[in-house]
């Protein structure tokens, strides 16, 4: 994972809550943890990792709040610790 995909990640899980991050840039880091991401109707898609799944909207611009609170539970959930695995 490259630093700028790992800064993304951190910055998912960082406190305070940073309310300035890409969904395309989340989508990149997702594909690079391994995910598997299928679009699905009304600007949502499905996310695959580890074995869990959800499903996401697709922000056009910033992700809201409430969505990283979701990503940092679904990240948390398949196993993906960001200072352990993927210290900046």
């Amino acid at each position: 994972m490259n630093h700028k995909h790992r800064k993304v990640l951190h910055s998912l899980f960082s406190h305070p809550m940073n309310d300035n991050i890409d969904f395309g840039q989340v989508e990149s880091v997702l594909r690079e943890l391994g995910a598997e991401i299928e679009e699905r109707s009304g600007s949502k898609i499905s996310v695959s990792l580890n074995g869990k799944k959800h499903a996401f909207k697709h922000p056009k611009h910033s992700i809201p709040r409430d969505e990283v609170v979701e990503l940092r539970h679904f990240l948390t959930e398949a196993g993906v610790d960001p200072e352990r695995d993927y210290p900046l």
